[in-house]
C-alpha cells in the first residue's frame, strides 16, 4: 500500500466493509504519510515540539475518524482535507489561548480587588499559597465566580465551555482549597 496515491488509501480508510487488517494497514499508511507533515506544520505554529506532536496526533485522530464517518467528500484530495483540519485546529488553539490569557489578565489582581473586614478577616497568606498550587482553569474559575461575581453559565460562555463542567471544576477547586488551608502549617 505504500506505492498507492493518498485517495487510494483514503478511500481504503473510508471503506466500510474492507476486512479489520486492511482497515488497520490503511490508517498505518494514512498516518505514515501524513503525521509527519502535520507535525512540520505544527513546529512552524506552535510554540514547542510537544505542541507540535500533540497536533499531529489530534489531526490525525479527526481524519481518520471523518474517513470512517464517510464525511470527507473527495478523498483523493486528502492532503489538502489533512492541511485544512491542521489550520483549523491551530486557529482553534490560538483562540483559546488568547481567551484564556485575556481572562486571566483581567481576574489575575485578585488580591488587590477588596479589603476584608475584620470579622471575616481572611489569611490571606494561607489562602495564596493555595490559590497558586491550583491549575489555571481551575483558579481562573474560582476568581471569576468570587470577584467577578459571574455564574456558571458566565463563566462557561468565557471559557468555552458547559455550566456543568464550570460547576465540577470549581467543586474540586474548592475542596483542594479547604484541603490546603486546613493542612496543619509547618512553623
Amino acid at each position: 500500500m505504500s506505492t498507492c496515491e493518498d485517495g487510494v488509501v483514503a478511500r481504503a480508510v473510508a471503506a466500510t466493509d474492507a476486512d479489520e487488517a486492511t482497515a488497520a494497514a490503511a490508517e498505518t499508511e494514512l498516518y505514515r504519510r501524513f503525521a509527519p507533515r502535520v507535525r512540520l506544520f505544527g513546529l512552524k505554529h506552535l510554540p514547542d515540539r510537544s505542541a507540535a506532536d500533540d497536533l499531529a496526533q489530534q489531526v490525525m485522530l479527526v481524519v481518520i475518524t471523518r474517513l470512517r464517518a464517510g464525511e470527507v467528500r473527495e478523498p483523493d484530495q486528502i492532503g489538502s482535507f489533512v492541511l485544512g483540519t491542521s489550520r483549523m485546529m491551530v486557529a482553534g488553539q490560538r483562540r483559546g489561548e488568547r481567551r484564556r490569557a485575556a481572562i486571566v489578565a483581567r481576574f489575575e489582581p485578585f488580591d488587590e480587588a477588596t479589603e476584608t473586614s475584620n470579622d471575616l478577616a481572611l489569611d490571606s497568606r494561607r489562602l495564596a499559597p493555595c490559590l497558586a498550587a491550583l491549575r489555571e482553569r481551575e483558579r481562573t474559575i474560582v476568581l471569576m465566580t468570587y470577584y467577578a461575581d459571574r455564574s456558571a453559565t458566565e463563566i462557561a460562555a468565557a471559557l468555552g465551555t458547559t455550566a456543568g463542567a464550570v460547576r465540577v471544576s470549581r467543586h474540586r477547586a474548592l475542596a483542594s482549597i479547604r484541603d490546603c488551608i486546613e493542612a496543619p502549617r509547618a512553623s
